[in-house]
C-alpha cells in the first residue's frame, strides 16, 4: 500500500492497540508533545507508539505499512533541523527501550537499545576506566539512537571520533519488514539479499563521482555517506548507515565501541581577540593531540559566568589528558606554548572545569537570545569546513551577515572546522523568511567554496536538504535518492527528509501562533508582553529531561525526574503550551483539560528560570494558566484553602485561637475532617500556627521597637535601618526565625523596622493563579511601604519564596506602578545585607547539611549565603534540587508521592548521611516542613545558627 499518511485515525489505533505490547497514544497531550524538536519545525503526527522490544517495532511497523502510513524514529527529540518530527506515526524509544543490555570491559565494547541516555551509558562504563567517545552537549539527555541516526560527535571527537567511528555493529528492522544486522568489516553477511545486491551495483556503478563528489573533512555530516561503501573504504555498512536521520531504517539494537578515559584531566582556556583568531590558533593545537578545542564567541557570555573566562573576545576551550594530573598539566602547558593566545585559564579542580564546561554546553540555548534580548533562531545551525580554513571562513561569514543584516553567535568545535551559530532572522514574517531563504543560498555556496559541509553535526533533516544539490550536484543526489529507495521503496520512514525534502520554510512552529498578542496578566518584560514570545522561548535542547540533577547544582526539573514522562518536563509543558496558542491539535485554549494535566504535577520550583539556558519560567506560564482556566468558575478547595492562608492566618492571630488550632490539629477526626475540606492529602500533618505572631511579638517591645528585650545602646537611631520582611511564614509559622534575624541584624549594627501593617508579596495567590486578588494585596502591600521605598531603605527577606516574589512575580504584576521595580531593587536575602554590610558572624565550626531553597537557586542567588557560611566556619555543600513541598504543592491532593519522591532526590538522603553534630540549614519554611515530616528532622534558618551563636559567644560578632 502506498505511504499517504491519510489512513483513518480510529482504524489505525485500533489495529496498533492490537499488535503492540507498548503503549499507543493517539491522545490531544500525546501527540502535541512530539510535534516539535529542538528545529524551526513542527509536524502534527497521528498518534505515538512506545514500543517495549524489538517485536513491538516489527508490528507497528506492519499495521502502519498495511494503512499506509509513516513513521519517524524518535529519541530524546534533541534534533536541530527537523528530523525528529512526523505526520504519522512517531515511535517513541525513550520509555522501554532503554535498556544497556552488555558492557564487554575487555572488547571496550557495549550492547544497548536505541532509548539508552547517552550518561547512562558513561556511568556504565565508568567503572571500568571506559567511556563512549562522542558527548554532544545534549549528553545528559540525547539517545543513542539519535545520535546514530544523525551521526552525533561532540566537544571529543577531535580525540575518539564521531559516532559512525564507534559504531561496531545495528540491528535494523525496514518498512517494508525486512531484518538487517549491519556489521563493521563483515560485508553483506547480515543484509537481505536483495538490498545487498541493490546497493552494491549502485556504488559499482558510480565509483567516479562517489570518490570524487565528497569532501574530505573531518565532521561531513550532511546527505548519506555513500563513499562509506567504497571497496578501498572496507565497504563500510555501518558508517553508511549512521547519520541516515531514520530514512532507512529503525535501530533496535546497536553495538558501539567504547574508549579508555584518561586518568587525569586539565582545562586550559585560552583568550583571543575574536572567534577568527581563535580558529586560526585551533589548527595549530591539532597535532599535539588535545581531547578538545572547543570555541566561542563573546557575544554568548554574559553575568556571572563571564568573571570565569580569561580577557578576550573569543575563547578556546583545550582539554588534555593524562595518566596522572602532572602529566595532564605538562601536556596542558604544551598546549598554552603552541596557542599564541592573549590570556588564559588553567583549571585542574573538577568544579572549576564543570562550571567552565557548562557555559560552552549551553551556548545551544543561550544562543537563542541576542544581548538586546532579540531572538535568535537554529536553522543554519552547524556547517563545518576544513579547520584550517575556519578563520578564513568565519571573516566571510561576518561579512555576509553584515550584507543581510543579521546576528549571530559563532561556537562550536574549531579544531574540526564545525561553527554552530543562531540567527536572528526573524521567521514570523513573509519577509523574514524570504530574505532567510536567499541568504541560505548564499550560506550554501560560501561554504562549499571552502570545501565545507552544509551539516558539520546536527544533520540536514528539513533545515538544510534542499540545499543539498548545491553542495553535492544533482547526480549525487540522485544517488541519494536511489539508495533511500533500496532501503525503503513504499518512502515510509521519515519521508520529507535528506531526499526529496520539504523545503526549509514549510512546516515552521512559529506559523500557527496567533500574530497578535493575546490578553495576560503578566508583563512579560523580555518577551515584549507576549506570552507566544515567552511560550516559543522553550526550543527544544531538553536540558529538562536530564534524570539526575547536575552535582546537586541543578533544580530543573524535579518533576520530570520523578515521572520520567515528557509531559512533566518542562519542555513538555512548553509544547502544550504552544499548542493551546495553536488551537489546532489542543483545542481548548485555557481551559485545556491536556494543560492542566501537564502542569498540575508542576512545583513551581522555578528551577528552570536559571536552569533552562533559554530562561523558560514555568512556575509563572503556569500561574497565567491557572488564572484563566478558572477565570469565572470553582476553584479546588485547596486554593481556597492555601491560596488564601494569609488571611486565614492573620484572622486565627486577631481571634488568638492558635493554640485552639494547634489543639484540633492534633486530633485525628477533626484534623481529617479539616483536610478533606481544603483539598490537603491525607497523608499530610497540618502546620500548626504558634502561640504568638512574630509581629505582635515586635510590637509589643521585641526587637528594638521601644527599646524593651534587648539593652538599648547609645547611637541606635543613627544606626543604618534596614526593613525585615515579616513574611505569613515566619510570622505565624516560624517567628523564632524572625527573632533569630532582629538579634543578627541589630548585633551586625543595624536598626530593624517592621512594616506597621500587614503586608504581603501575594505568593499564595500567584501560586494557585488568583492573579487579580495578588495584584489588589500587591497593591496594598505598597501603599504600606511607601515611606521605606522613598527613604531608600533594604527590605531584607527570611523566606525566600516570598522574597523571591518581591524580587520578580511583583514588578511583573504591577509593571505601571513603579514602587513595585524599587521595591523589586530593594528587596536583599538576610545573608545579603549581612555580607554588604561587612559582617563577620561568630564562628561556629560546624559541619552543615540541607538544601539550598529553590526559589533562592533560581531567583536570587545564594553566593551572600555561602559566603556567610565561611565566615561562620559552617563547612560543606547543601543540596540541590527541590524539597518537594514547594508551598501549596506538597499539600495537595494527588500529589504526596511525586513530593516525597522529589525530596528522596537528594535532601533526605544529604541529612540522612549528615554526621553527629550536623547544621541542618534549611531557609524555606516548606524545606524545614518537609524534613520534620518526613525525617523527623528540625531544619534551621541560617539566622537561627548565627543568633544561638552569638548567644553562645556572649555577641562577639564583629560589625
Amino acid at each position: 500500500m502506498a505511504v499517504t499518511g491519510t489512513a483513518p485515525t480510529e482504524e489505525l489505533q485500533r489495529a496498533l492497540r492490537a499488535a503492540v505490547r507498548g503503549e499507543v497514544d493517539f491522545s490531544a497531550s500525546g501527540r502535541a508533545l512530539v510535534t516539535m524538536d529542538a528545529s524551526n519545525y513542527r509536524r502534527v503526527p497521528a498518534g505515538v507508539v512506545a514500543p517495549r522490544d524489538a517485536d513491538d517495532v516489527a508490528a507497528a511497523l506492519a499495521v502502519c505499512r498495511e494503512h499506509g502510513v509513516p513513521v519517524v524514529a524518535r529519541g530524546g527529540g534533541t534534533s536541530v533541523a527537523g528530523q525528529a518530527t512526523g505526520e504519522g506515526v512517531v515511535l517513541d524509544f525513550t520509555r522501554h527501550m532503554h535498556r544497556i543490555v552488555d558492557v564487554d570491559p575487555a572488547a571496550r565494547t557495549a550492547v544497548v537499545q536505541p532509548g539508552v541516555v547517552l550518561d547512562r551509558l558513561r556511568e556504565a562504563a565508568a567503572p571500568h576506566g571506559l567511556t563512549f567517545g562522542p558527548d554532544p552537549s545534549t549528553h545528559g539527555r540525547c539517545t543513542l539512537g539519535g545520535m546514530i541516526g544523525n551521526n552525533a560527535c561532540g566537544s571529543h571527537t577531535v580525540a575518539w571520533g564521531t559516532t559512525a567511528d564507534n559504531v561496531r555493529a545495528l540491528d535494523v528492522l525496514t518498512y517494508d519488514g525486512r531484518c538487517a544486522r549491519l556489521t563493521r568489516g563483515a560485508g553483506t553477511d547480515g543484509l537481505p539479499a536483495e538490498l545487498a545486491e541493490g546497493v552494491t551495483a549502485l556504488v559499482e556503478g558510480h565509483l567516479a563521482v562517489l570518490r570524487t563528489g565528497f569532501p574530505a573533512l573531518p565532521r561531513r555530516m550532511s546527505g548519506y555517506a555513500l563513499d562509506a561503501l567504497l571497496p578501498e573504504r572496507g565497504r563500510d555498512w555501518t558508517r553508511a548507515f549512521t547519520g541516515s536521520e531514520g530514512t532507512l531504517g529503525v535501530l533496535t539494537r546497536a553495538t558501539v565501541r567504547l574508549v579508555e578515559m584518561p586518568a587525569a584531566r586539565v582545562l586550559l582556556v585560552l583568550g583571543y581577540p575574536d572567534e577568527s583568531a581563535a580558529a586560526d590558533a585551533a589548527r595549530a593545537l591539532l597535532p599535539l593531540a588535545p581531547l578538545t578545542v572547543e570555541g566561542m564567541a563573546a557575544d554568548l557570555v554574559a553575568g556571572p559566568a563571564a568573571a570565569l573566562l580569561p580577557p578576550g573576545g573569543a575563547w578556546l576551550f583545550v582539554e588534555a589528558g593524562g595518566a596522572s594530573a602532572a602529566e595532564a598539566a605538562a601536556r596542558a602547558e604544551e598546549l598554552r606554548r603552541a596557542a599564541g593566545a592573549g590570556g588564559h585559564a588553567l583549571v585542574t579542580d573538577a568544579a572549576g572545569q564543570r562550571a567552565l564546561w557548562r557555559v560552552r554546553e549551553d551556548a545551544a540555548g543561550t544562543a537563542t537570545r541576542l544581548p538586546d534580548g532579540g531572538e535568535a533562531w537554529p536553522g543554519w545551525e552547524d556547517c563545518a569546513v576544513p579547520p584550517q580554513r575556519l578563520g578564513a571562513y568565519l571573516r566571510d561569514f561576518r561579512a555576509l551577515l553584515a550584507a543581510y543584516d543579521l546576528r549571530g553567535a559563532p561556537f562550536g568545535h574549531f579544531g574540526e572546522g564545525c561553527v554552530h551559530v543562531r540567527l536572528s532572522t526573524d521567521p514570523t514574517t513573509a519577509e523574514g523568511l524570504r530574505r532567510y531563504r536567499e541568504f541560505s543560498r548564499d550560506m550554501a555556496d560560501l561554504v562549499v567554496s571552502h570545501g565545507g559541509s552544509l551539516s558539520g553535526e546536527h544533520g540536514d533533516g528539513q533545515a538544510r536538504a534542499e540545499l543539498l544539490p548545491r553542495m553535492y550536484g544533482d547526480d549525487v543526489v540522485r544517488l541519494f535518492e536511489r539508495f533511500k529507495d533500496l532501503w525503503d521503496p513504499a518512502g515510509g520512514l521519515n519521508p520529507g527528509m535528506l531526499v526529496r525534502p520539504y523545503r526549509l520554510d514549510e512546516n515552521l512552529r512559529f506559523a500557527v501562533l496567533p500574530r497578535r498578542p493575546v490578553d495576560v496578566e503578566f508583563a512579560y518584560p523580555e518577551d515584549r508582553g507576549d506570552f507566544a514570545v515567552a511560550v516559543r522561548r522553550c526550543v527544544g535542547i531538553a536540558k529538562c529531561r536530564q534524570t539526575t540533577a547536575g552535582d546537586g547544582d541543578d533544580v530543573m526539573c524535579p518533576s520530570y525526574r520523578v515521572t520520567g514522562q515528557e509531559q512533566h518536563s518542562t519542555r513538555g509543558r512548553a509544547r502544550l503550551l504552544h499548542e493551546m496558542l495553536a488551537g489546532e491539535v489542543v483545542t481548548d485554549g485555557w481551559r485545556s483539560p491536556e494543560v492542566h494535566e501537564a502542569l498540575d504535577l508542576c512545583l513551581a520550583c522555578k528551577g528552570c528560570r536559571s536552569d533552562c539556558p533559554v530562561g523558560v519560567d514555568m512556575a509563572t506560564y503556569k500561574a497565567e494558566f491557572l488564572h484563566h482556566h478558572y477565570a469565572g468558575r470553582l476553584r479546588p478547595a485547596a486554593h481556597y484553602a492555601m491560596g488564601w492562608l494569609p488571611v486565614w492566618l492573620r484572622a486565627a492571630a486577631a481571634l488568638r485561637a492558635g493554640a485552639l488550632l494547634g489543639g484540633a490539629a492534633r486530633v485525628p477526626p477533626l484534623a481529617a475532617a479539616a483536610k478533606r475540606l481544603a483539598g490537603i492529602d491525607a497523608r499530610r500533618e497540618l502546620p500548626v500556627p504558634a502561640r504568638e505572631p512574630f509581629t505582635r511579638w515586635w510590637r509589643a517591645g521585641g526587637g528594638n521597637a521601644a527599646g524593651r528585650g534587648r539593652t538599648d545602646r547609645p547611637g541606635r537611631l543613627s544606626r543604618p535601618a534596614v526593613v525585615l520582611w515579616p513574611d505569613t511564614f515566619t510570622t505565624h509559622f516560624s517567628p523564632a526565625v524572625g527573632r533569630a534575624a532582629v538579634t543578627v541584624l541589630e548585633e551586625a549594627g543595624l536598626r530593624v523596622l517592621v512594616p506597621p501593617r500587614p503586608v504581603c508579596c501575594g505568593l499564595t495567590w500567584i501560586s494557585t493563579g488568583q492573579l487579580t486578588r495578588a495584584r489588589a494585596v500587591a497593591r496594598r502591600t505598597l501603599d504600606v511601604l511607601a515611606p521605606a521605598l522613598a527613604a531608600g531603605l533594604p527590605v531584607a527577606g527570611l523566606e525566600p519564596s516570598c522574597t523571591a516574589a518581591l524580587r520578580t512575580d511583583l514588578p511583573q504584576l504591577l509593571p505601571d506602578d513603579p514602587r513595585a521595580a524599587q521595591l523589586a531593587s530593594a528587596v536583599r536575602t538576610f545573608a545579603q545585607v549581612l555580607v554588604e554590610r561587612d559582617w563577620q558572624p561568630p564562628r561556629v565550626d560546624r559541619p552543615v547539611a540541607g538544601q539550598t531553597h529553590c526559589h533562592q537557586h533560581a531567583v536570587l542567588g545564594d553566593a551572600a549565603e555561602r559566603e556567610l557560611r565561611r565566615r561562620a566556619g559552617l563547612t560543606g555543600e547543601l543540596s540541590g534540587g527541590c524539597c518537594g513541598l514547594a508551598g501549596n504543592f506538597g499539600f495537595e491532593k494527588g500529589h504526596f508521592d511525586v513530593s516525597v519522591a522529589c525530596a528522596e532526590e537528594q535532601l533526605l538522603p544529604s541529612v540522612r548521611r549528615a554526621p553527629s553534630g550536623t547544621a541542618v540549614l534549611a531557609d524555606g519554611f516548606s524545606c524545614r516542613t518537609q524534613l520534620a515530616q518526613l525525617a523527623g528532622v528540625q531544619g534551621q534558618h541560617l539566622a537561627e545558627v548565627l543568633s544561638q551563636a552569638l548567644k553562645t559567644a556572649g555577641g562577639t560578632g564583629r560589625k
